[in-house]
């Protein structure tokens, strides 16, 4: 199954698939920022690769979570208004609107202009920052699907992903996440589990996002690629140049 990958930054993007256009994790504040949390301070670093008033139209929101800026902040939540949004439980009822939450595993079709696309809803673990999912999306009667983890380390409720689901593209939030307040406690996933979660899903293209533009990441695409080759799946790897689409057509591993 074809699908365009624009990178915006950090976990944004625009997902051309199925005949829809999605746009993920809406982060459009100006850069550096500063986001005081609590005890937590979240700071930025590079401006978007595309302004929000630059964006071309785009169908629905799939939004991993509601609570951090650095998935969505300010001027992404100005773009939800008028659109479907996808999200997790919880942030439905924070956000309202057309905002429609999912549990993990359960599935939703969303149709516009005659093109359907089945969004499915995967678990997250994002330490104590909330609720979080990711998303399978698959186009009716199509069997290959693409997925978007979300913010999540690999855990091994994740594997049943790659058991149900013929994953053709993997787009994996990375960084390895820490806060000095959590310790060594990582609430993203670092590259040698990217690895590992890559034989899992038994998919043939990786695309890391989510490792870039904000402090709290601990891992650069130098690590991501070196846990890569360490496990013999360099040419798995797929990088994403922000601000420029990027055609992927990729099949599991094994299909033909």
């Amino acid at each position: 199954m074809q699908t365009t990958l624009t990178h915006i930054g950090t976990a944004t993007m625009l997902v051309e698939f199925g005949g829809l256009t999605f746009l993920t994790d809406p982060v459009f504040d100006s850069a550096p920022a500063e986001y005081v949390s609590g005890p937590v301070v979240l700071r930025s670093t590079t401006e978007p690769a595309i302004a929000a008033s630059d964006l071309p139209s785009f169908d629905a929101v799939l939004l991993s979570h509601d609570e951090h800026p650095d998935n969505l902040d300010a001027a992404g939540r100005r773009l939800l208004e008028g659109k479907p949004v996808i999200t997790t439980e919880s942030g439905a009822g924070r956000l309202g609107g057309q905002a429609v939450g999912l549990a993990p595993w359960a599935s939703r079709t969303l149709t516009v202009g005659g093109a359907s696309v089945i969004i499915t809803a995967t678990p997250a673990h994002h330490g104590p920052a909330g609720d979080v999912v990711g998303f399978i999306l698959q186009v009716p009667g199509e069997e290959t699907a693409l997925y978007i983890s979300g913010d999540t380390t690999y855990e091994s409720d994740l594997d049943r992903i790659g058991e149900e689901f013929s994953i053709g593209v993997a787009v994996l939030h990375l960084g390895a996440a820490k806060f000095a307040i959590l310790g060594d406690q990582m609430i993203s996933m670092d590259s040698a589990n990217a690895a590992k979660f890559t034989i899992s899903l038994g998919t043939s293209t990786v695309v890391p996002i989510h490792f870039s533009s904000w402090e709290h990441f601990t891992e650069t695409e130098d690590e991501i690629a070196a846990s890569f080759a360490s496990a013999g799946l360099t040419d798995r790897l797929k990088w994403l140049t922000p601000g420029v689409p990027r055609v992927l057509d990729a099949r599991p591993l094994g299909a033909r």
